[in-house]
């Protein structure tokens, strides 16, 4: 799993690349965090254009940032 973060004009978009499994939804939820308390952004943007698999652990972790 590879993420992308890209911040413009307040909007943070985070780019998945790859699978979100459960192995892999702890250290995305750890990264978006620190990534969303450090740059503070109005906006948040989940893209999963290049996600190729997501189970219920990746579900969940994308529920809880709601």
């Amino acid at each position: 799993m590879r993420i992308n973060f890209n911040d413009q004009e307040k909007i943070l978009t985070l780019e998945i690349e790859e699978e979100i499994d459960h192995h892999m939804a702890g250290n995305l939820r750890r990264e978006a965090d620190y990534e969303i308390q450090r740059r503070n952004p109005k906006r948040i943007i989940l893209d999963f254009n290049n996600v190729v698999f997501m189970d219920s652990a990746g579900i969940g972790m994308v529920i809880r940032k709601i």
